[in-house]
């Protein structure tokens, strides 16, 4: 007959605190691997996120009023073509006046006369799904030339309040801007 001590093993009663093949700490190492495996998806679906937002700019606008606006001072290079939103636009300084070309369209501006772009409408989507949506319009104001830079005050005017990282893709980086 075999009598087992308390926490003896190899007994015929194994009087163990601990189940059979269980470890100590295996608590731990289980919310461990959880919350690695939760990392890793929060991880891949803000790359799959980040990899599927893409923002379309179209002419298509309904006549909204555009009641925001922000303005930023830009100085574009002089016999650069740039986009800004989805509109080209390439300035050329001559005398004292500035030939702008907006999609094509050419027009001369002197300091202080403004320019109005047509309205354009932006749709924001992640993951293909629409989570942004709103119109606006891009106004230039001719300022003068400094060098090979010629500066404007760009006022954005939108239908709604647009978050300023949004805002900062819609000006390119070859483009001096700073809001003002």
């Amino acid at each position: 007959m075999f009598i087992a001590r308390y926490g003896e093993q190899g007994t015929m009663t194994d009087l163990s605190p601990h189940a059979p093949g269980h470890k100590p700490g295996d608590t731990a190492s289980h919310t461990r691997l959880l919350l690695g495996i939760i990392a890793g998806l929060v991880i891949v679906i803000a790359v799959v996120g980040v990899l599927t937002f893409t923002m379309s700019v179209s002419t298509d606008t309904a006549g909204v009023s555009l009641p925001y606006q922000t303005h930023y001072s830009v100085s574009l290079p002089d016999g650069n073509a740039v986009t800004i939103g989805s509109s080209r636009i390439a300035v050329m300084a001559y005398n004292d006046s500035v030939i702008t070309d907006v999609d094509g369209n050419r027009e001369q501006l002197s300091v202080g006369q403004t320019r109005v772009i047509i309205p354009r409408h932006a749709t924001i989507s992640i993951f293909g799904i629409p989570v942004y949506t709103a119109d606006f319009q891009l106004t230039l104001q001719y300022l003068g030339t400094s060098g090979s830079l010629d500066n404007f005050d760009l006022t954005v005017a939108s239908s709604q309040k647009i978050p300023s990282f949004l805002l900062d893709r819609l000006i390119p980086s070859s483009v001096k801007a700073t809001q003002a």
